[in-house]
């Protein structure tokens, strides 16, 4: 932690815990010639050991101070920096078979993680240190209270891991919650059955807008009873009691 103040802005928690990066980069197990992208690399507890693994890392960062110390420790042939916010960041401009990493802020995870998988089709696969509870959305199965939009989309695109669970005790400062590892990797396209993905996006969001209201309540306007029947699914249902092939197979009905 030397010289450098954690900044809430950032959502900045340090990992400290030798076993815990060990057992991270162990996990992603990269190859000298992966094309490895780290996703926040803080005061470097990934990226060193990173770099010992791997030809050249990139790194996406937007802390000023922390990428001026990370240009000072790394040459610019091992360390490509990516200066800016993760957020706005265009993955596919590195390339392809992308390896993701990173311990992501927890301030900004959910819309980080639906924008990393737009790119689904430019990564291999994806580690991230995230708060606990948002693993466990990424991982519910329908019909219990963590099932929601993150649920569906995430599921939809991707096979999901959880891999490893790390206490407040890990990070420096201690974060008020637990975290957890995941693992995600991208099914390929030929799985990938929604006609128009953003119909797809746009029925899970109009679904989950009101958990405790019947799909029918929440998706008036969208899918009627006659849309109901011939799909054979329950009006009556909640959003969170329909696996992700039904969310699927109603935006279909609807793009026909």
């Amino acid at each position: 932690m030397k010289g450098h103040v954690a900044r809430k802005r950032f959502g900045q928690n340090f990992l400290i815990d030798q076993g815990i990066i060990g057992a991270i980069v162990s996990a992603i197990n990269p190859a000298r010639t992966d094309t490895v992208v780290e996703i926040g690399p803080g005061l470097g507890a990934i990226t060193i050991p990173l770099l010992e693994r791997v030809d050249r890392l990139h790194v996406v960062e937007i802390d000023r101070d922390l990428i001026a110390r990370l240009k000072k420790q790394h040459s610019p042939e091992r360390l490509t920096i990516h200066e800016g916010d993760a957020l706005a960041f265009d993955f596919a401009s590195i390339g392809s078979d992308l390896r993701l990493v990173g311990n992501l802020p927890y301030n900004i995870s959910t819309p980080l993680l639906f924008h990393l998988a737009s790119y689904g089709q430019q990564v291999r696969d994806m580690h991230f240190m995230l708060q606990k509870e948002v693993v466990e959305r990424m991982v519910a199965e329908p019909g219990c209270a963590d099932y929601g939009r993150l649920s569906v989309m995430l599921q939809y695109s991707f096979w999901l891991e959880w891999l490893i669970d790390v206490p407040p005790a890990s990070f420096d400062p201690p974060p008020k919650v637990d975290s957890a590892v995941v693992r995600l990797i991208p099914k390929p396209p030929e799985q990938l059955n929604a006609r128009d993905p953003e119909r797809l996006s746009a029925l899970v969001q109009a679904a989950f807008a009101q958990r405790r209201k019947m799909l029918r309540n929440n998706l008036k306007g969208i899918l009627d009873d006659a849309g109901f029947a011939a799909l054979d699914i329950a009006p009556t249902l909640r959003p969170e009691d329909l696996p992700v092939e039904d969310y699927v197979r109603i935006a279909n009905y609807l793009t026909k």
